[in-house]
């Protein structure tokens, strides 16, 4: 129970990454808070934590984390019920279905980098006082290899936000030097996670077995958050270990 008696809050948290991480955290003792644009996600992954019968306890909150106001009467509302955050997972996120310079929307831009990277600049900004109280507080960003290898595959508007949120990240350790709060990005490659499905041509099943897994990235998390409060990682970088070339053959990643 490494996290018993904790508060840890994790953006996204209806599906894919966020998902596993709210398993893995209830497992290990915490109370989970998850957040989403979607009640009826939510409701499953409360549902599917409380059949478990772990020690953990989940209550989730249906927001868009790029509206400042609902974020901070979120985060108000979970200080009065528990007492303290520990733990901010920031791992909502999506893309958009146009990539391209001059077919992505100016609407499909601003959705982008407004759930990455405003949403997560809100939510840091929201439990930053109260873990600066605590003197104590782990912060858990998550990007993408996108954000350091930007083409068309991944979208201008993705990787540019991704990439913020890495900058962000060590902005952070600096800001927050010796309080006693630490900042992780994660940096992981593709993720089968219900994301790809929004790409113009969504990977088979197939191509999606060569990815990284959730569980793998969300034992990631669990890693960071878990670890001594004397002790940091300032950037994980994930990738999958085999890939296609372009003949379509399974390859080793560095072949």
């Amino acid at each position: 129970m490494r996290l018993e008696g904790q508060v840890c809050i994790i953006t996204g948290g209806g599906s894919g990454i966020g998902r596993g991480a709210a398993l893995m955290m209830a497992e290990e003792g915490a109370t989970v808070v998850i957040i989403g644009r979607t009640a009826s996600k939510l409701a499953s992954v409360e549902a599917e934590i409380a059949i478990t019968e772990v020690s953990g306890t989940t209550v989730s909150y249906t927001l868009d984390v790029s509206d400042y106001n609902a974020v901070e009467a979120m985060v108000a509302d979970v200080l009065e019920k528990f007492g303290r955050i520990d733990v901010l997972v920031n791992n909502a996120g999506h893309s958009s279905h146009n990539r391209r310079l001059l077919n992505t929307t100016p609407e499909e831009v601003h959705s982008v980098i407004d759930s990455n990277l405003i949403g997560t600049f809100f939510c840091t900004q929201a439990v930053v006082p109260a873990m600066l109280k605590a003197k104590s507080g782990t912060i858990i960003n998550i990007s993408s290899l996108a954000a350091v290898t930007p083409g068309p595959f991944s979208g201008f508007a993705y990787g540019a936000a991704k990439a913020g949120v890495i900058n962000f990240t060590e902005f952070l350790n600096a800001d927050l030097r010796n309080t006693g709060i630490r900042a992780s990005v994660i940096v992981p490659g593709e993720v089968a996670t219900p994301i790809l499905d929004k790409r113009p041509i969504p990977p088979d099943a197939e191509a999606r077995t060569l990815m990284v897994d959730v569980d793998e990235t969300s034992a990631a998390i669990l890693l960071i958050a878990t670890l001594p409060q004397r002790s940091n990682i300032p950037e994980l970088v994930i990738r999958p270990t085999m890939h296609r070339n372009m003949a379509g053959e399974v390859v080793e990643l560095d072949d």
